[in-house]
């Protein structure tokens, strides 16, 4: 049964993603907010389905943390329900993304137009200081910008090695940085098409204050992350 409304689930996904892109590309010629409130629509639209067709709910934890204007949030990234079913979470995100997934054709227009990241992972320093700069344009407007440290998706209980760009944003953008735990990866596995029934739970952690050494935030961050992150797996 689950093969089966998995199958479902994901050829109504496709059909829903072409359906919504393409009678919505005039807003591609609109402000940028057009965009976001498709993307946003989209994917309230596949976690609905989601929920009625492989029985996974979605539930938001503290939300007393979770902020509402200009900020940086650092995220545990197991699939990709992570960035696609929290577009309908956050108030206004940009996502930091690798740069290949802008060449895909309009999911990338959508992306661009929405003001996302790219990032080129072989940049290095040069990427770092891009980086910055795109996200204080991006703050200043309001946004909250997600990054995910580990840099690629993980499986639950698996935890990799957290990268410099987190650091380097901590850093310069001088801001609190709201730490997020999940458990995705149980119900919506980084690889293959099963969903496995159950709850999602995308939880918003107690901001780690502006200004610790750069040691010091690395091992706070990766500790809330990972700690909260593996006591969702029992769930």
């Amino acid at each position: 049964m689950i093969v089966l409304r998995s199958l479902v689930f994901v050829a109504l996904f496709y059909l829903w993603s072409a359906a919504a892109s393409l009678l919505c590309l005039p807003c591609l010629l609109g402000p940028r907010v057009w965009s976001m409130r498709v993307m946003a629509l989209w994917s309230a639209g596949f976690t609905v389905m989601l929920r009625v067709i492989c029985g996974v709910r979605v539930e938001v934890r503290g939300r007393e943390h979770m902020p509402r204007g200009g900020a940086l949030i650092a995220s545990k990234h197991q699939c990709m329900f992570d960035p696609l079913g929290t577009l309908a979470i956050f108030p206004d995100p940009c996502f930091v993304t690798k740069k290949e997934l802008f060449a895909i054709p309009v999911f990338g227009w959508y992306a661009r137009k929405a003001g996302m990241i790219p990032v080129d992972r072989e940049g290095h320093s040069t990427a770092l200081r891009a980086l910055v700069a795109a996200a204080k344009l991006r703050l200043k407007a309001g946004r909250q910008l997600v990054i995910y440290p580990e840099g690629h998706r993980m499986a639950p209980g698996e935890r990799g090695k957290y990268q410099p760009g987190v650091a380097a944003l901590y850093r310069d953008l001088a801001l609190p940085c709201t730490p997020v735990a999940t458990n995705s990866g149980v119900h919506w596995p980084a690889h293959g098409f099963l969903r496995r029934p159950g709850l999602i739970v995308v939880e918003f952690l107690e901001p780690i204050p502006a200004g610790l050494p750069r040691a010091q935030f690395m091992r706070e961050l990766e500790t809330r992350i990972e700690s909260a992150s593996d006591a969702l797996l029992a769930l």
